[in-house]
């Protein structure tokens, strides 16, 4: 590890909105800051926040957790987050898979996931962020009625999430393979990460998807 990449994680470590995976008692922490909330959106492998940010300034009496596991990453959100006193917004840096480990059932009311690793090798589908394991986790977490919204550039990623949604007899809210081509659409654009930007100078069209579980689950 680089001595720059040293600094930001020893820095991070005084952030009071970050919490990761081994600090001491984080579970009950993360369990107390979204008991104070009456609504609780995540942001999936979060980057550098770019989401978490927007939406937390948006939705001021709302928490926003952005979520994921590289720690340089989450230092560059969680400190815009301090210097733009963001106080609802808050970092978890943990696996996504253990996620139930820290939330609790039925207390989230939305999901976002922006611009995931698509894992295009066969081998590496069950790590999609949309494979029904992983769907399986977000139903427990989520309210009912809660809503996912995926946002990719990755045709494989996007098919791959309607043919699941489709198998898994989900309710489909939104399905937009080109959100530029279709209109202002709130929260999706007006809003572009690091990696949108850099989709949109190679030419990709963006897909978005807006779901949730009411069908299968009620």
């Amino acid at each position: 590890m680089s001595r720059k990449k040293k600094k930001k994680f020893e820095e991070m470590k005084s952030f009071p909105n970050v919490l990761q995976w081994d600090d001491e008692d984080v579970k009950g922490k993360v369990k107390k800051i979204i008991n104070q909330y009456e609504k609780v959106i995540l942001e999936l492998a979060c980057g550098k926040g770019e989401y978490s940010l927007h939406l937390g300034n948006k939705y001021r009496d709302t928490l926003i957790i952005g979520i994921d596991i590289q720690g340089e990453r989450i230092w560059k959100g969680a400190k815009d987050a301090l210097e733009k006193n963001l106080n609802n917004v808050y970092f978890l840096r943990i696996q996504i898979q253990n996620i139930e480990e820290y939330i609790s059932e039925n207390s989230i009311d939305e999901i976002w996931i922006t611009f995931p690793d698509p894992f295009l090798r066969e081998r590496d589908i069950k790590r999609r962020l949309t494979s029904p394991n992983f769907l399986h986790i977000y139903k427990k977490i989520l309210k009912k009625n809660g809503i996912i919204h995926l946002k990719t550039d990755s045709d494989e990623l996007y098919e791959y999430t309607l043919e699941t949604i489709n198998s898994m007899k989900l309710n489909i809210l939104k399905n937009i393979s080109d959100i530029y081509s279709f209109g202002d659409i709130e929260n999706v654009t007006n809003v572009q990460t690091t990696f949108e930007k850099k989709h949109l100078e190679n030419g990709k069209k963006i897909k978005y998807l807006e779901f949730n579980f009411y069908i299968i689950f009620s």
